[in-house]
């Protein structure tokens, strides 16, 4: 049984369509509940949770680790499934997901593989960039889900409340813990929104967020970084 905890900030364009890819996961059972988790959203986003049957939870933090947290304090099952709200999870994600959940191995965690919603030759270049940093380093994108069980996340000490690389933190405490071999990659695909990527370019985004990388591990801050990101 797998809580899913959507993070939210004025999400209304995105969440149709990442709630709808977990419909027919939750009609089966493997879905026990959508907890989505707002950061103080002014549209129309908890309206369409509240349609949806999702739990909301006010949170008080509006950056994503911190919603995340406080999504996943209030999940019911003993798994936990973090979706961006731009991003929705292929068709047969939810057989890969059963069968990994189903091992029973508390201590590991999976991620999908990242897709850009886009077909242009510019959004195949930002996924194989992608590819080659999760490879290569092991640090998946938070676009790329993240199914863990509860009581791993807890005993990790959860989401930190900061304002950018939230999912490099956490990743880079799991690895620490449970070792690189413990987060296995899916084969279903979990597909973002490729506004932020087209604002940005395609291209110069994943390069942006590999030099954020850079300068963490050199020790510059998140709250920096979130600066100098802009």
């Amino acid at each position: 049984m797998i809580s899913v905890v959507v993070p939210t900030l004025n999400a209304e364009h995105g969440l149709v369509r990442a709630l709808s890819s977990l419909l027919e996961a939750a009609m089966r059972g493997l879905v026990r509940d959508v907890v989505v988790a707002d950061g103080g959203s002014n549209d129309l986003t908890l309206a369409i949770a509240e349609d949806a049957g999702c739990t909301i939870v006010r949170a008080e933090s509006s950056a994503r680790g911190g919603l995340m947290d406080a999504g996943a304090r209030a999940a019911k099952g003993p798994w936990l499934l973090f979706l961006h709200a731009d991003t929705a999870l292929e068709p047969g994600w939810d057989g890969e997901a059963f069968h990994f959940v189903r091992q029973g191995d508390l201590g590991r965690a999976a991620t999908f593989r990242f897709a850009l919603d886009d077909k242009r030759w510019s959004a195949r270049r930002a996924e194989l960039i992608c590819r080659l940093r999760d490879r290569v380093l092991a640090l998946p994108y938070g676009d790329q889900g993240l199914l863990i069980s509860k009581a791993q996340y807890e005993r990790l000490g959860g989401f930190k409340d900061l304002p950018l690389l939230d999912d490099v933190d956490f990743v880079t405490r799991f690895k620490r813990t449970a070792g690189r071999a413990a987060l296995t990659k899916l084969a279903a695909r979990a597909v973002t929104s490729a506004a932020g990527y087209r604002r940005d370019s395609s291209a110069l985004k994943p390069l942006r967020n590999l030099s954020m990388l850079a300068l963490y591990r050199l020790g510059v801050s998140p709250e920096r970084l979130a600066r100098l990101y802009g």
